[in-house]
C-alpha cells in the first residue's frame, strides 16, 4: 500500500510537542483500517527513519492516531523540522 494513503498528517498541538522532546515520539493522523505493521513501515520509508514502537488509537471522533517511537539515533525534532513543524 502508498504510503501516502497510510499516513495523513502529522499533529502539532501541545501535547505533540512535549511529547517530542521528552519521549522522542511522533503523532501522526493515519488511515483507520491500517495495522502497525503498515504504519512502521510508511514512516520508515516516507523519512529515511528506524522506527522502535507504533501505539494506534481511534479517538471518540472516529480518527485513528499514531503514536512513533523512534530510535535514539534520530531525534524526533529533526522529522518535525523536516516536515515543517517547528
Amino acid at each position: 500500500m502508498d504510503p501516502y494513503k497510510i499516513i495523513k498528517n502529522p499533529l502539532a498541538t501541545e501535547k505533540a510537542v512535549r511529547l517530542m522532546e521528552t519521549e522522542n515520539k511522533l503523532i501522526f493522523v493515519v488511515n483507520r483500517k491500517s495495522t502497525k505493521k503498515q504504519i512502521k513501515q510508511a514512516i520508515e520509508e516516507m523519512f529515511k527513519v528506524k522506527v522502535m514502537k507504533v501505539n494506534t488509537l481511534i479517538t471518540s471522533k472516529g480518527t485513528k492516531k499514531a503514536y512513533i517511537s523512534l530510535s535514539i539515533d534520530t531525534p524526533a525534532i529533526d522529522v518535525a523540522t523536516q516536515l515543517g513543524l517547528m
